[in-house]
């Protein structure tokens, strides 16, 4: 278990991830005591510490698993320095103001990112996709935002044009991921009508005030399916009510201007943890 990465439930919240060391520590500390939830890379669910064998001092050493009889599930999770994340989310939002740095603060954002994504069965993650590499799209996007200060109908006639550029990155981003430094086998299959699609569907869904939390619920669970490459898949297990309610809190939070740090780490947060891989054909049996 010395390279596993826990996780612990404490107060209604998910907390982690922590390395075994880390997390024996906060064992020693009482942090997590024998009826505390948690989780590891490897185990079929989240069971209680003293159920864990070999966790707890006195505990029985815990059977080793083949790699290939492990289950191959569990969520997605992300560990965001506070001041970090917002800074970089101010680079993004300016760099797409400006439209030239685009490019540029768009791939640092995800070779800063997805390091600290964690994966079951997938560590270190990297991003690998080079600034060069779809520099045009970045550029493109940043031009189309000012569509609609110029005229709401070029807004409008501008949503295809935001879902092209939109579905291109995503598959560029599908497919410069890596793990231990080797290449991830993973594409995006969507078709670009699809992706335009749900973008219309999600822009008309706006005006339905709450229906638009749906509507980016399914919108999610499509993106998902159309990941392939590997033997697992992700789902995405969030509800419109979860969306809903959270994007409230959210907007309503950042009117006070001075949670926005907190506000950006905890909306993004819970957005990744429902996020879950699970074996291909699981989903659909289920």
């Amino acid at each position: 278990m010395s390279n596993r990465i826990w996780f612990y439930a404490s107060g209604g919240q998910q907390k982690g991830p922590f390395p075994e060391t880390q997390f024996r520590d906060l064992i020693a500390q009482g942090a997590v005591d024998s009826d505390t939830l948690v989780w590891a890379d490897g185990m079929a669910g989240w069971q209680k510490a003293r159920e864990v064998p070999g966790l707890l001092p006195g505990a029985s050493a815990p059977p080793s698993l083949p790699v290939g009889d492990r289950p191959g599930g569990g969520p997605l999770s992300v560990d965001l320095p506070l001041w970090s994340f917002l800074g970089w989310c101010v680079l993004l939002v300016v760099g797409n103001a400006l439209v030239i740095p685009a490019p540029w603060t768009a791939t640092g954002y995800y070779r800063w990112l997805f390091p600290r994504i964690h994966v079951p069965q997938r560590p270190n993650l990297a991003f690998t996709g080079q600034v060069g590499d779809i520099w045009y799209v970045f550029v493109a996007m940043g031009l189309v935002g000012y569509a609609g200060y110029i005229d709401s109908i070029l807004q409008i006639l501008s949503i295809p044009v935001q879902a092209v550029l939109s579905w291109i990155v995503m598959r560029w981003v599908v497919a410069n991921l890596s793990s231990n430094g080797q290449p991830i086998p993973m594409t995006f299959t969507g078709s670009v009508w699809g992706f335009i699609g749900w973008q219309i569907v999600m822009f008309l869904s706006v005006f339905t005030i709450i229906g638009w939390a749906w509507v980016m619920a399914a919108w999610m669970r499509w993106i998902c399916r159309g990941v392939s490459g590997t033997r697992r898949e992700m789902i995405f297990v969030g509800t419109g009510l979860q969306l809903l309610w959270r994007t409230v809190a959210f907007t309503l939070g950042c009117l006070v201007i001075i949670p926005i740090p907190w506000l950006l780490r905890w909306y993004f947060a819970w957005s990744m943890a429902q996020f879950v891989l699970v074996e291909r054909g699981t989903a659909k049996a289920a």
